[in-house]
């Protein structure tokens, strides 16, 4: 896959398709660009041209020292998108990728048509803040895998676990297998533990898409309706499953991402 050097790193990215319409993923905590596999094909299928890249720190990118904030993989896209020379796009982002969609809109709203935030929030709030110390605390002890093994567990149903139980060893088996320095992945977990756009949210216009899986314990389905709350004029969905519904029901969250993104098309 080709590189970028932009914003002062070498980005990882994919552009495919050859639609009139480009839609820009973003990815979330310890996610390389293949954690959108079960997006691109319903979304290329739809028409879309799709770029999705690895952030810093994860992934063919390069690893900088950190810490990461939202604002700066947010710069990061943002450099990206202008190598590409792209604009007038939609934009979606999953988990921290929801959050630097935020701090992208927000900062860049003008390159926008839509922005679609799922499975996110505006600030952690105590719970998730004592998760996410609870995760800072245990990769430099047990490693990376070791925490991802213990995420599967909060971002999957029950359900997929007992009904399902050869793709649940296969997603336990990928991030158990997850190469990823501790140093980079506590550097993008600061971007998760600091952001916060709570003050600002009411000056998004972005024609805005709030998205939750109907039972995310792990970001609360009751943050992201929050999130949605705070953006004026933002729309709601949720979707069958949980924290990893775009991986665990896949096809409710493409279909409610496409209606969307061509409410907004041209």
């Amino acid at each position: 896959m080709p590189t970028a050097h932009v914003n002062g790193i070498d980005l990882n990215y994919q552009l495919e398709g050859e639609g009139p319409e480009t839609i820009v993923l973003i990815n979330g905590l310890a996610d390389a660009l293949e954690s959108w596999d079960f997006q691109v094909p319903a979304l290329l299928d739809a028409g879309l041209r799709v770029l999705r890249f690895d952030n810093r720190g994860i992934g063919a990118s390069d690893a900088p020292a950190g810490p990461y904030t939202s604002r700066l993989l947010a710069d990061d896209a943002k450099a990206l998108v202008d190598h590409l020379g792209l604009t007038d796009f939609h934009l979606m982002g999953v988990s921290m990728g929801g959050m630097i969609a935020q701090e992208y809109a927000l900062a860049y709203g003008s390159d926008l048509r839509s922005v679609t935030l799922a499975c996110t929030y505006a600030a952690p709030g105590p719970f998730c803040s004592r998760m996410f110390s609870m995760w800072g605390d245990l990769a430099p002890a047990l490693g990376v895998p070791f925490v991802m093994r213990d995420v599967t567990l909060w971002a999957f149903t029950v359900p997929f676990f007992s009904d399902r139980p050869d793709e649940a060893k296969e997603f336990e088996e990928a991030m158990a297998g997850l190469e990823m320095p501790v140093d980079a992945y506590l550097s993008q977990l600061n971007a998760i533990q600091t952001h916060d756009t709570t003050d600002r949210l009411a000056t998004l216009t972005v024609p805005t898409l709030v998205l939750a899986g109907e039972v995310d314990i792990l970001i609360p389905t009751s943050l992201s309706h929050e999130l949605h709350e705070q953006i004026p004029g933002s729309s709601w969905a949720t979707v069958p499953g949980g924290h990893a519904c775009i991986w665990e029901h896949p096809d409710p969250f493409n279909s409610t991402l496409i209606e969307f993104v061509r409410a907004h098309s041209h």
